[in-house]
């Protein structure tokens, strides 16, 4: 017997298949003997633009404090996040990143005798919340690659406590309108909680757009999360908040770590949110950048998913080999056969350059 099988592990931790980040670059430089600086990441959906300028400037006015522990109630953040979605600041839970609120509310209401639905194609981090909790998953089947709201009303089971909902959605960037998910609240019992997953909200069109901060202050069992890893550039220093009323914000704060955003990642989110001129100039990269690929897509006969995010889901057929062969190319996007996606990938929209290069990379990887 091995020494990890003697282990007194829990059978579902074991069953458990860890979440795959997008290849490094370092790493690829160093598998194929590449120039790192040659290479085009486009395969884990940050934005091209990197980190604003305030937020830099943020950081460099905190460093002399990095010596000591952050804010652990984040109350210059949070006061931020409640001037500009008019909330009480003890509705805010602030998350280390994209996975944090979304774990932070398996954590609270997730078990061994719970179950919790979730939409096939949706963002993998679901799957892993609740298994990693020993709860049942039920995946409601999806609709033309999206969420169906009726499937997964019906799915709702007697131990339902959590549901999670993608909108956009990550891989495949469609998106719900308002209007249908309200419809969908209004109909879920009040003993379980709804996760709506923002994440690309910031790159949705003007006419998609809705304030579901509202919906907050209606259903005392809704969720809001977002992040500042997509449009505001802040990746790399993991920040995400959650909205909800004081009941479940209370629940989330008890299982939440301290500390779990730190100093810099605060200076920096405070400075983002406040910089509306690089969200919209990042919003417009985004827009011209996906009509580039799309354009490009349609040129080459290939299926693709029109997208509310910052992301394209394109069928390329065989796509490990495609992913591989852009590899070599120096071109780094994301395959989602583990979405039960076999033929698809994910490409994520980058500068003009970058799309042109990866589009150069999949002409040549489909021959």
């Amino acid at each position: 017997m091995s020494a990890c099988a003697a282990l007194p592990a829990l059978p579902y931790v074991r069953e458990i298949s860890p979440y795959i980040a997008g290849k490094p670059i370092d790493e690829l430089a160093r598998e194929f003997g590449l120039d790192p600086e040659s290479i085009v990441k486009l395969a884990s959906n940050e934005n091209p633009r990197g980190m604003p300028a305030s937020a830099k400037r943020a950081i460099a006015e905190v460093l002399a404090d990095l010596g000591r522990y952050p804010d652990s109630n984040g109350f210059a953040l949070k006061s931020t996040l409640s001037a500009k979605f008019d909330v009480p600041a003890d509705w805010i839970t602030l998350g280390n990143g994209s996975n944090d609120i979304l774990e932070l509310a398996a954590a609270a209401l997730l078990s061994a005798d719970r179950s919790c639905v979730y939409a096939q194609h949706a963002f993998a981090v679901y799957a892993l919340a609740t298994q990693a909790r020993g709860a049942r998953a039920i995946v409601a089947p999806a609709k033309n690659l999206g969420h169906d709201l009726d499937a997964m009303a019906s799915a709702i089971a007697s131990d339902t406590a959590l549901i999670y909902i993608a909108n956009p959605n990550n891989p495949t960037g469609t998106h719900l309108r308002a209007e249908a998910i309200e419809a969908f609240l209004a109909g879920v019992p009040a003993r379980v909680v709804v996760v709506i997953d923002e994440a690309y909200n910031e790159y949705l069109p003007p006419e998609r757009r809705f304030n579901s901060a509202l919906w907050v202050r209606k259903f005392p069992n809704l969720l809001i999360a977002r992040t500042l890893s997509k449009a505001y550039g802040l990746a790399g220093l993991r920040v995400r908040y959650g909205i909800a009323q004081t009941e479940l914000t209370d629940l989330l704060n008890r299982v939440r770590q301290p500390f779990n955003v730190n100093t810099v990642a605060q200076a920096a989110a405070v400075a983002a949110l406040s910089d509306a001129e690089f969200v919209d100039e990042s919003y417009r990269l985004n827009r011209s950048g996906t009509q580039q690929l799309n354009d490009a897509f349609r040129s080459l006969g290939l299926e693709y998913v029109p997208s509310y995010g910052n992301f394209v889901l394109v069928k390329v057929g065989d796509a490990e080999r495609v992913y591989e062969a852009l590899l070599k190319r120096g071109v780094i996007v994301r395959p989602v056969g583990n979405y039960g996606l076999p033929e698809w990938l994910r490409v994520t929209v980058g500068l003009p350059e970058e799309n042109s290069r990866f589009v150069e990379a999949l002409k040549a990887a489909l021959r």
